[in-house]
């Protein structure tokens, strides 16, 4: 094995065990970066002797702890995880004035659930039994805690009767 081979092994081994420790959660690629380190390790001594070997060694297990210290530091964890915080919220239908047989158009396509702007609020709501496209008229039908239920309803129609075949 020449020494560029080496040196590359060695390199990939420390990549694989930082990648484990970073992004690549299962074991699969720190088992792989230990035994390529355990390779290099064992050919460096092959390949120049005891002294060198040792070195290799020494350095390779120096820069493993180094980086289980930097990657174990709290600070270095805040730059990999998300700082921003969700602000959306739930249906809250007791303070709205949505009601069965409120009338309003889906905002995007509901699959089964999505957006609609029903008596001009946004809100989400559930599709019964089928896909809704979006800019298409619905109905209130059903009003279950925070899950609103809708269908949809003809363009012609003035939205009688549409209920009817639900109950």
């Amino acid at each position: 094995m020449n020494t560029t081979l080496l040196i590359i092994i060695l390199i990939l081994g420390l990549v694989l065990l930082a990648l484990e420790i970073v992004a690549l959660p299962g074991g699969v690629a720190g088992i792989f970066g230990l035994g390529l380190l355990i390779l290099g390790v064992w050919q460096s001594y092959s390949l120049w002797g005891e002294t060198m070997g040792n070195t290799i060694l020494l350095i390779c297990t120096a820069i493993t702890i180094i980086l289980l210290f930097i990657f174990l530091k709290a600070k270095t964890w805040k730059r990999f995880s998300l700082n921003e915080e969700s602000d959306s919220t739930v249906n809250k239908v007791d303070g709205q004035n949505v009601a069965i047989g409120s009338l309003g158009r889906t905002i995007a396509r509901l699959a089964p659930t999505g957006k609609a702007l029903i008596d001009d609020q946004l809100v989400e709501v559930h599709a019964i039994n089928k896909f809704i496209d979006p800019d298409r008229p619905i109905k209130v039908v059903g009003i279950e805690g925070y899950r609103i239920d809708v269908i949809e309803v003809p363009n012609d129609d003035r939205f009688e009767d549409v209920h009817n075949g639900l109950e």
